[in-house]
């Protein structure tokens, strides 16, 4: 986690900088400041400053990985990375229910932004318990 927050830090104070510099050219070339860039800069950085203060936060309460320490080995980071869907269709759904609610956002139509919305969540649902379904085994069996 110590590569993730300086890498995320160092990015927010880019974006910090370039945000001031951006309102700064602006309001010297036109006479006043352009909001739309000047906004989305600051807000950039605030997400990087947050996704970088978190990560700065957990490296505290964590030991060293080995992406951290500079003398580990390629073995050191064998092992259980974690479990992955081999083969899923609920991204699929998820992807067409947002879409479905995206169209109804751009053509205002509330009928089909609140159909999409119910079938996002129940395609989330599906996508995150697709391993829980089903009978549940025990020792016993």
């Amino acid at each position: 986690m110590k590569t993730e927050w300086k890498i995320f830090l160092t990015v927010a104070t880019f974006l910090f900088g370039v945000g001031i510099l951006y309102a700064a050219w602006t309001y010297g070339e036109g006479g006043r400041v352009e909001w739309v860039g000047t906004v989305a800069l600051v807000l950039s950085f605030l997400l990087c400053s947050m996704c970088g203060g978190f990560f700065w936060f957990v490296s505290r309460r964590i030991d060293l990985r080995p992406e951290d320490r500079p003398d580990a080995e390629v073995a050191d980071g064998a092992g259980e990375v974690g479990f992955f869907s081999p083969g899923s269709y609920w991204p699929f759904g998820l992807a067409l229910a947002a879409s479905i609610a995206g169209l109804g956002l751009v053509y205002w139509q509330m009928w089909l932004l609140g159909v999409g919305l119910v079938a996002v969540i129940f395609a989330a649902c599906g996508l995150l318990f697709e391993y829980y379904s089903g009978t549940r085994r025990t020792a016993e069996h």
